[in-house]
Parts: structure tokens; sequence; C-alpha cells
């Protein structure tokens, strides 16, 4: 259980790109308290979002390159037996520590991220209804147990329009980023069956997809934050992507010159420069909004 191949392959770094969800939640939320913030970063980062990595890994076996890993070690079984005990105290620790509405959510989710990769369901050989569910509940659906968590509310405070609409643009920046995961694993994913959005739209397909997503989900955005925060948050946001979409076209045009260029590393440098700069982005929103360094 304890092998440095098991801890390999759950990826805690790769809860990076997830943060700006917690941090966007975060910003938004009207009552929230040090330590309750402490605790859902942990139970997601460190335990619920490592325990889904692991889980799709055992499952997975994969032989190339994957999220966070270029050269992923062979997978043992005490990996299966460590993602689950991870979800348990993930679930545990949300209902001791949080409440009872945010530890159904983190199990829900658990539940969601192993119909994924397991055999008897195994939604990641569905490209569109993958594609559609993987970004719904990593983004939307996080984003309101982060809310009902971090402010100790009921489901229903998260079913209003001040928490759905920022959900669904995080969702909508997964929907568009989630095909560019999958596009230099065309080769495995489908001789394991696994017929991706991103396999099914082909490598330029992809691109010009997410781009058109991407596009929606930027002018939404801009949109959400000029109206809500000021304008002056939405050229913030508009600098801070600015690295994300120079980043993007100049792959784009790699590829353009050479399909080999849709690879692991390219893949890798588009996720980091995404996650830098969201959560800067999305941090800069929560102290401006909270005033909090004034409390320091």
């Amino acid at each position: 259980m304890f092998s440095r191949s098991s801890w390999l392959h759950l990826r805690i770094h790769f809860s990076f790109f997830l943060l700006p969800i917690f941090l966007f939640s975060l910003a938004v939320s009207p009552n929230f308290s040090g330590g309750r913030v402490l605790w859902i970063f942990l139970i997601l980062h460190l335990l619920l979002y490592p325990a889904s990595n692991g889980y799709n890994s055992y499952f997975d076996k994969d032989e190339k390159s994957i999220g966070g890993l270029r050269n992923p070690p062979p997978v043992k079984k005490g990996l299966y037996s460590l993602s689950l005990l991870l979800d348990f105290m993930a679930i545990v620790l949300a209902y001791i520590k949080i409440n009872t509405t945010f530890a159904v959510m983190v199990l829900i989710y658990g539940l969601i991220s192993k119909a994924y990769s397991h055999p008897s369901v195994r939604l990641k050989k569905y490209g569109w209804t993958s594609w559609m569910i993987t970004g719904l509940f990593q983004g939307l659906f996080t984003f309101m147990a982060c809310y009902v968590g971090i402010n100790d509310f009921e489901i229903g405070n998260a079913l209003r329009n001040e928490v759905l609409v920022p959900g669904v643009l995080t969702s909508m920046m997964l929907w568009a980023n989630y095909p560019l995961t999958q596009v230099y694993q065309h080769e495995e994913d489908t001789r394991r069956g696994d017929i991706t959005i991103s396999a099914r739209l082909g490598i330029t397909g992809t691109f010009y997809f997410s781009a058109s997503v991407f596009t929606l989900a930027l002018g939404g955005f801009l949109f959400y934050l000029k109206f809500v925060f000021g304008e002056t948050y939405a050229w913030a946001f508009l600098v801070a992507i600015l690295p994300i979409l120079i980043y993007f076209f100049y792959w784009f045009l790699l590829i353009m010159q050479s399909r080999t260029n849709a690879d692991y590393s390219h893949t890798m440098r588009l996720n980091y420069i995404s996650g830098v700069c969201l959560n800067v982005f999305f941090m800069y929103l929560f102290i401006e909004k909270t005033q909090v360094t004034q409390l320091i």
C-alpha cells in the first residue's frame, strides 16, 4: 500500500490544477473562517483528489505518460487500498470537521470519479458523456461543495444564482481544457477501447473545439466579473489569462507544423501556465474582495 509506486500514482501535485475552483468559491463566500478553509483545502487537495487519481491509475494501468507522470511506474495492488483509504479519510474528516452536507458531496464526488475508470461503468470510454460529467463535477459540483463547506451552509444555499453562475463558469473552463489533456493519449486510449472526446475530434479538431469553448467561458467570466465585482476585475482577469492564450496559440502553430508536438511536455506546460495564472487571479480576487490583509 505504501510503496513508492503507489504514492507516485496519487499525483498529489496535480491537485494544483484544481485549486482555482476552491479559491474562486472562497472568493465569493460571505462567511468563511480560517479553520474551515484550511480543513476543506486539505480534504480536497491532499485526500480526495489524490484518491481519485490513484483509483483511476489502478484501473487504467497506463504504460505511457499520464497527467503529472511522464514515466508512470507499474501499478501495484496496494494502490487500490491506498486510494480507498484516502477516500474514506476525506469523507470522515468532512463529516467531523465541516458538516454532513459537505461530507455527502465528498462521497458523491468520490463515487463519480470511480465510475470514470471502473470496468463496470468506465465513463472514460464514452467521449462526450465523460467530458460533460467530468467538467460538471470537477467544476460546478466542487464549487458548490466548497461553498457549503466554507460557509457552513446547507445545500439550498448553493442553489442560488450567486453560486450557480460562477460554478457553471468553472465547469466551462474545465470543458475547454479537458480535451487538451487527452491530445497526446489517443493511441493508448483507443487501444484500451476508450474513445475520448479528443480522440473523436482529432488533434486539430481538439484545438478548434477547446478554443471555441474557452471563448464562451472567457466571455462569461468577463461579463460576470464586470457586473458583480467591477470592471477592474474583468480587466485583471484578461491580463491574468493572457499567458495562457499566448501559449495555446504558440502550441497550436507547432502542431500545425508537426503532429508530434501534441505531446506530454506541451500539454503539461499549458496546464502549469493555466494553473499559475488562474490561482494567482483568484487569490487576488479573494484578497481584494475580503480585504483579509487588513486583519493581519
